[in-house]
């Protein structure tokens, strides 16, 4: 397969399993806080607060899989090792 190709779906690929881990991990993080809050709805502010701190550290996750993934696209270190190769290749 060609290089590019190859990053591409290793892109893809890590996008794919870092959205879906946070999606998992946020929505077990909102169930749990609803039933804490259906539970005791006095305790209700400081639940809420702390589940969106906590669904800002998972989406923070998220937000590094996409950094990660662009590197790869765009800023890759073996981009110009790869283009000089297969130009040698191509002669």
């Amino acid at each position: 397969m060609n290089f590019f190709t190859m990053c591409m779906l290793a892109a893809g690929f890590g996008m794919a399993i870092g959205a879906f881990g946070t999606g998992i991990g946020q929505g077990m993080a909102v169930k749990s806080a609803v039933e804490g809050v259906s539970r005791n709805p006095g305790a209700s502010g400081k639940i809420l607060t702390t589940m969106m701190i906590g669904l800002a550290m998972i989406e923070s996750l998220a937000i590094y899989v996409l950094v990660v993934c662009l590197i790869i696209l765009f800023a890759n270190p073996y981009k110009d090792v790869m283009i000089k190769a297969l130009e040698t290749v191509a002669k």
